[in-house]
């Protein structure tokens, strides 16, 4: 067992030193191989060290033919979109004849609208690829130039080609600049330019502005609210826009904008010349004056509703189409300016009239179209200002705030030279020989009757305030505008107060200024109460300056008038006798009674008027009680001498009385006859109304304390 396992051990022993013998002789051989492949490697080497060195030149040929082909390929690509944008341009210029031809045989309008739109936007199209050819044409010709040198420096190609490409390269730069500026400044696109300037023109003057001066009426009539019309539809203004637009881009905005002004002031000067402003032509303050009152009334009434319609309709809507035309332009406020100049030249026709009768003569009866004046521009300022802002609108807002001073000077002139043209004698005038109300005295007082009315008070009231302010000064402490108003009016109140009591002076009659200053003083309480210039001033105020002054003058009227007329009738020791010289004397008496009292109806009948009915009724009335009672107790005293002859009886006195001051004489020869059934005539009842006046004995202390 154990030699079989010496015997196998052996046997591995002796196959592992074969095996040991076989890798010594195989380490031989890869030896002698390596040197064999170290030969073959110094022989590679050295063949490829040759074959660099005769490669070298070629590598360098193919870095620059590299170079040469990205510098073509540079040049080559701008160039081939040039070439397109120069077809672009033709198939948009044959367009741009195409659409020409059709929207000059177009006759619908609003399908010819439609077209127009598509010739504006093919005439962008065309200046866009000219514009792109004009912008690329520059950097194209510059990578051209840069491959010409190129190859001139490295020498790529032959001299003569070279030389070729250099003088291909100046004509092409000198073609391209001659072709572009005749497209853009000789070709379709100037014409089509010139076109659109005519399209945009006649598109304009047919915008125009709708109902105007269709609704004249009087100034007295009730006129209708202004409303501002759209001058085109959505699509004519889109269209308006877009010329606008594209004219602006070819460097020819200045002639849109004189285009756009020139048609837009004469569409605008044309609407309102179908008002028939002829009026507008008289402006000048000496002008004005020569004009009839009448003629000059009507003038300022259709003055003031032409301003407003032109403020209101046709310069909103004027602004609003220059905002949707011109608005979109680079230039921001471009169509604030054009819209002033539109306006300008009509807004100075305007003021000129305005001013013209801001500076005329200061009559009184103008006061009140002036204020009509100042409050109809009160009430546009606002809307002014806001339709003319900005600066391009300054100065036409200056000239509108120099109107309205002008008008608040003026005003207030023609109120305050008012109140002095009344006081004193300064019209002129004397007193009416029969007592009666003077012209000046209605006229005054209807006068601040329409001025205290509502149309009129607040507006003068702004203008004393106003004026208030330029004088003290706007931190000055002011009074409110109704307090300002009633001083002022209670100002020339006085003043013909004044007047009144001046030219009752004048009268050589005792009795006559009595009746003037009665008649007048009743005549301002009556026409002012229950008015607004009564509330203004207020009842107690009229009550104490005009009605207790007018019932003085009644009771001293009656006093001087009347009194020695009842005195004739007195008792006298005398007249106690029963004698003939008692009867005599009594009889005497009433024969002196009825001489004095025809006196007194012919002083009446030719002398003394009391124009007003309720004041002559209340006198009448007045008149019987004084005189009938004591002729009545006469007669009953003195009956028994009396007997015999008849008398007029009290009955018949008392219309006697009556017709005195009915402005009649009943006889028409100045003589009172006795017989009763002829003498005697009913008395007209008196009027009642309401303040009728009372107390008429009163004081004279009261009168003359006044």
């Amino acid at each position: 067992m154990a030699a079989n396992e010496v015997d196998s051990t052996l046997l591995k022993l002796e196959s592992a030193c074969s095996d040991l013998r076989t890798l010594l002789q195989s380490s031989a051989r890869l030896g002698n191989d390596l040197e064999e492949m170290d030969k073959q490697f110094d022989s590679i080497d050295e063949t490829l060290s040759t074959a660099a060195r005769r490669v070298a030149p070629l590598q360098s040929l193919s870095m620059a033919a590299k170079a040469l082909e990205t510098r073509i390929n540079r040049a080559v690509s701008p160039a081939l979109d040039l070439l397109h944008s120069f077809k672009l341009s033709e198939s948009f210029q044959r367009k741009l004849v195409e659409l020409s031809d059709k929207l000059s045989i177009e006759k619908n309008p609003r399908k010819r609208v439609k077209k127009l739109l598509k010739y504006v936007q093919c005439v962008d199209q065309l200046n866009e690829a000219i514009n792109l050819i004009s912008r690329d044409r520059e950097p194209v010709i510059q990578k051209l130039q840069e491959v010409v040198e190129f190859l001139s420096r490295t020498k790529a190609t032959d001299q003569y080609r070279t030389e070729r490409l250099k003088e291909t390269l100046i004509t092409l730069r000198a073609l391209y600049e001659s072709e572009v500026d005749a497209m853009k400044f000789d070709g379709l696109l100037d014409e089509a330019l010139l076109n659109l300037q005519d399209e945009f023109e006649i598109m304009l003057q047919q915008m125009k502005h709708q109902n105007i001066g269709e609704q004249q009426a009087d100034e007295e009539a009730v006129q209708p609210v202004p409303v501002v019309s759209e001058l085109g539809t959505e699509m004519e203004v889109e269209v308006l826009r877009r010329i606008a637009e594209t004219l602006a881009a070819n460097d020819c905005l200045d002639i849109c904008i004189d285009i756009f002004v020139k048609v837009r002031y004469r569409r605008a000067a044309k609407a309102l010349m179908r008002l028939n402003p002829d009026y507008l032509r008289t402006y000048t303050p000496e002008e004005i004056d020569e004009m009839q009152w009448e003629s000059l009334e009507t003038a300022i009434s259709l003055w003031i509703q032409h301003f407003e319609l032109a403020v209101k309709t046709v310069f909103v809507s004027e602004k609003r189409l220059c905002k949707q035309v011109l608005g979109g332009l680079p230039e921001v406020l471009i169509w604030l300016e054009c819209f002033v100049k539109i306006a300008d030249k009509i807004m100075a026709v305007f003021f000129r009239f305005g001013e013209g009768v801001a500076r005329s003569n200061r009559e009184p009866q103008k006061l009140f179209k002036l204020l009509e004046m100042f409050d109809s521009l009160e009430k546009l300022k606002l809307e002014f200002t806001e339709i003319f802002e900005g600066e391009s609108g300054a100065d036409i807002c200056i000239r509108f705030r120099e109107l309205e001073k002008l008008l608040v000077h003026a005003s207030s002139k023609v109120f305050w030279e008012f109140g002095l043209q009344i006081e004193g004698t300064s019209d002129g005038f004397a007193p009416p020989q029969d007592g009666s109300v003077p012209k000046l005295v209605r006229y005054a007082v209807n006068y601040l009757k329409y001025l205290t009315t509502e149309t009129y008070s607040a507006p003068m009231a702004k203008v004393l305030l106003t004026e208030q302010i330029w004088k003290a000064g706007i931190l000055s402490k002011l009074e409110t505008d109704e307090n300002l108003l009633k001083d002022a009016i209670s100002n020339t109140m006085e003043a013909l107060q004044r007047n009144i009591e001046s030219k009752s002076s004048s009268y050589k009659d005792k009795i006559l200024p009595h009746i003037f200053i009665m008649n007048t003083h009743w005549y301002i309480y009556m026409r002012s109460r229950n008015t607004e210039l009564g509330k203004l001033l207020g009842e107690q105020y009229m009550k104490q300056k005009y009605k207790s002054i007018a019932e003085e003058s009644a009771y001293m009227y009656q006093w001087q008038a009347w009194g020695p007329l009842v005195r004739l009738l007195e008792k006298e020791e005398s007249e106690e006798q029963d004698t003939k010289a008692t009867t005599a004397f009594v009889r005497g008496k009433l024969e002196a009674f009825f001489k004095c009292f025809n006196e007194i109806s012919q002083r009446h009948a030719g002398g003394y008027s009391i124009p007003d009915p309720d004041l002559r009724a209340q006198l009448r009335g007045a008149t019987v009680k004084l005189v009938v009672p004591v002729y009545s107790e006469f007669l009953n005293t003195h009956s028994t001498l009396l007997s015999g002859k008849s008398y007029v009886s009290p009955e018949s006195l008392q219309g006697l009385v009556g017709q005195v001051f009915n402005g009649t004489d009943q006889t028409g020869n100045g003589r009172l006859k006795r017989q009763e059934s002829k003498d005697r005539v009913s008395a007209r009842n008196s009027v009642s109304v309401e303040g009728d006046l009372k107390n008429l004995r009163r004081s004279r202390s009261k009168y003359t304390d006044v």
